[in-house]
């Protein structure tokens, strides 16, 4: 009996140079971003904020509210969350600061004490002024200074980039309608989008209460350790946890050089183990599986976004890591239909692609079936 299957097109590109070339255009792509990561970070990071309040404006004309007015709420409340998250770094920054000036001797005596037990396991004083000799608290006190500095000039230019995704903001909703009045693609990459806009609200929502959880477990610490301005460090682990698997320790720093310098190196120890005991236990075993099951990400994709964006556009690729391996995602995946087997490879529980045909078995019965009807 003739088979009467068709086999599925083949490309008649070659796959070798296919491969070059898709490689070629990749490498080429992370080289043109790397180059203006001084503006697509800040662009890319008010586009995600403008996504997270998103809500807001379709629950205002939802109310019958005119279109105007739910896109001034809008950018309203993207400014309330920048001056707020900008405001909180800069007291933070500058609150560490302060605290290293105000205890610069009891930073000297720290290292007179290092410098006496080193002789005391006797290396040469040479040895000694030539490890010591790069540590310097005003050399802290300086690099905090200018992360102020850099804040404040990504924080500027964000507000311009702001004001231009006014006018974004305001074709949102047409925007849409529009992609799906688009033939063939026009639904599908409309659909796509807004499964990367859900996934990133998704990711910002378990980030945030995650990182409330933390924040409080550390106040509650630092207080029982007796560290000044526990609140503060608290407030900067809230801060450091939209950086994944490598935050905290960015809000580790300043807690143990506090506790170091005011109470010794035993309670140093002491917030050091709290600190990484609850990323471990909250942040480590737990958010990870929460933040994969909500966007459809491995954990160790997100470890490696996080290392690739943050080496693209540094701080800012870091926080923002997840949202923009989403929406390459949506771009390149979510997009085509004959791309649509790689996303279950890149989430974090298996599960059927969409779209992709159900494998048939053929009884043995049915076969024998058609032998009796050829017949």
């Amino acid at each position: 009996m003739p088979d009467d299957s068709v086999a599925p097109p083949r490309s008649s590109i070659p796959r070798e140079p296919l491969i070059i070339v898709t490689l070629a255009a990749a490498l080429l792509a992370i080289v043109g971003l790397r180059q203006f990561s001084g503006i697509l970070g800040p662009l890319i990071l008010a586009l995600v904020l403008v996504i997270a309040v998103q809500p807001i404006r379709d629950w205002a004309v939802g109310r019958g509210l005119p279109e105007w007015f739910a896109t001034m709420v809008t950018l309203l409340a993207v400014y309330a969350i920048v001056i707020g998250f900008a405001l909180a770094l800069i007291l933070t920054g500058a609150q560490f600061a302060s605290a290293l000036t105000e205890y610069e001797p009891q930073f000297n005596e720290f290292v007179d004490d290092v410098s006496q037990k080193m002789a005391d396991l006797g290396i040469g004083s040479e040895q000694i002024r030539s490890m010591l000799s790069d540590v310097d608290l005003g050399g802290l006190v300086d690099v905090a200074t200018n992360l102020i500095g850099g804040l404040a000039g990504t924080i500027t230019s964000l507000f311009f980039i702001i004001v231009l995704l006014f006018f974004v903001a305001t074709d949102a909703g047409a925007f849409t309608s529009k992609l799906r009045a688009v033939p063939s693609i026009g639904s599908r990459t409309a659909e796509a989008f807004g499964v990367f806009a859900a996934g990133t609200r998704s990711y910002l929502v378990v980030s945030t209460l995650f990182g409330l959880v933390v924040a409080l477990i550390d106040v509650i610490g630092l207080y029982a350790l007796g560290i000044r301005d526990a609140w503060l460090w608290g407030l900067l682990a809230f801060l450091t946890n939209y950086i994944p698997n490598i935050g905290f320790v960015i809000g580790l720093i300043p807690p143990t050089i506090i506790a170091l310098l005011d109470h010794g190196i035993g309670t140093a120890i002491a917030v050091i183990v709290m600190y990484s005991a609850v990323n471990f236990v909250l942040q480590t075993l737990i958010q990870p599986r929460v933040v994969g099951n909500s966007v459809g990400l491995s954990g160790s994709l997100t470890f490696i976004s996080l290392i690739f964006w943050a080496s693209i556009f540094g701080g800012v690729g870091a926080i923002l890591a997840i949202p923009l391996t989403l929406l390459v995602k949506a771009i390149f995946i979510d997009v085509s239909p004959d791309r649509s087997w790689i996303g279950p490879l890149l989430s974090s529980t298996p599960h059927q692609a969409d779209g992709a045909p159900q494998p048939k078995r053929r009884s043995h019965r049915t076969k024998e079936t058609r032998d009796d009807g050829a017949r």
